[in-house]
């Protein structure tokens, strides 16, 4: 059976036969381990001369742009990561100097550390990062985690957290501002609720669904909100929902369209798999990706993995995928020119194309926890979703 929560992300279909082991995931943040990787031309391009700074961050119990923005609000260093890990996990990852003027060698705080490990002639982007590789502990779970072989069956489903989590509403936001209803865009934002979420925030939700509430409430909003604060004080102060929404970090709105498009990806990918169709296998006339990750036709005898159109504006019709994605589109009455937002242009998203199957490699288990890599992009809360087939996913640590 699936979880209700995976139908409200757009996920309706296990892509393996194995039974499940069931047990949880980050039982303590150790649990989940994230290690960053990339090409080994950007490794040899990392030198102790100078030109750019390039650092390890390490950290815990915040996210990539938090720990960024602290960095640069205590040290003046401004960097730029190449992926963006959680917090709910323990990562390392490599960070870039935007400039040749200022770099330092070590700093550290509670939840993170910054450590510089030479330097490059231009940036690294996100183009150097290849994956990242995991070590994850599953805990109280039944006997048989060396059963699960179908690593090469797992559908490249958009995780729990690109939608929210216990909070699953960035594509709704999404699909409101597609929809130019931007005071409902605001409503989302400031007081959706979901079962998912504490009682402490539900209620603080609940008081702000009434624009009357707003100034009243504004302090009592807790800074960890803080893309909800910064909303509410623009509406307070003008009233205006495009210049509210507009407050937010152009990264965060791109982050909403995204989110939407993952929806439908999703929702595109169930519906090909139950109407049977090969997702794991090219098939002529296909769109692949090939070992460089370029976008190409099928061709026979060539190592290529399946893609599928990420619905934009210049959405990509001659697929044997448009019969799904062109019903889901209308079912949600959403056509592929809305992803061109004349009232917020630099939110607009062509669109373009994403790998149909995860590719899992350097696989390893040793009692009840497993490891693997997963190409950029992937998520690994998708492959332990087949493994342990969890009831509950967010009660299971998801």
């Amino acid at each position: 059976m699936i979880p209700k929560i995976d139908s409200e992300i757009g996920i309706s279909v296990y892509s393996t036969k194995f039974a499940g082991i069931g047990g949880k995931i980050r039982a303590c943040l150790e649990d989940f381990e994230v290690t960053e990787l990339i090409s080994q031309t950007a490794q040899d391009s990392v030198n102790q001369k100078n030109g750019y700074a390039v650092y390890k961050l390490k950290k815990r119990k915040i996210d990539t742009n938090h720990a960024l923005s602290g960095i640069f609000r205590k040290k003046g260093l401004r960097l730029k990561s190449l992926g963006l890990k959680d917090a709910s996990a323990v990562t390392e990852q490599f960070v870039c100097s935007e400039s040749r003027r200022k770099s330092i060698d070590k700093f550290s705080s509670e939840k993170y550390s910054l450590e510089k490990i030479g330097f490059v002639k231009k940036p690294l982007s996100k183009k150097d990062m290849i994956g990242n590789h995991f070590k994850l502990k599953i805990s109280e779970c039944q006997n048989g985690l060396e059963s699960f072989v179908e690593y090469d069956k797992i559908l490249n489903f958009y995780g729990y957290q690109r939608f929210g989590s216990k909070r699953p509403v960035t594509h709704l936001v999404g699909k409101a501002i597609l929809e130019r209803d931007f005071n409902k865009a605001v409503d989302l934002i400031l007081s959706f609720t979901s079962p998912y979420d504490s009682k402490e925030n539900t209620e603080i939700r609940e008081k702000l669904a009434d624009p009357a509430n707003h100034k009243q409430y504004l302090n009592m909003v807790p800074y960890s909100m803080d893309t909800e604060r910064t909303v509410l004080k623009e509406m307070i102060e003008h009233g205006d929902a495009i210049r509210a929404i507009r407050a937010i970090p152009v990264s965060l709105r791109r982050f909403y369209i995204a989110a939407y498009q993952s929806f439908i990806f999703n929702q595109s990918l169930s519906s090909a798999f139950l109407d049977g169709e090969n997702l794991f296998e090219a098939q002529p006339c296909d769109v692949c990706f090939n070992n460089h990750g370029i976008i190409k036709r099928h061709v026979k005898g060539v190592i290529q993995n399946l893609a599928l159109p990420f619905v934009g504006y210049s959405y990509y019709k001659k697929t044997r995928f448009d019969i799904q994605i062109s019903q889901i589109l209308q079912q949600e009455e959403i056509s592929p020119k809305d992803f061109f937002i004349k009232e917020m242009q630099e939110v607009s998203s062509e669109g373009g194309f994403r790998q149909a199957a995860i590719c899992c490699t350097d696989c390893f288990v040793q009692g009840d926890v497993v490891e693997f890599s997963l190409s950029r992009g992937s998520f690994a809360t998708i492959v332990l979703r087949e493994i342990m087939k969890p009831r509950d996913p967010l009660s299971a640590g998801f």
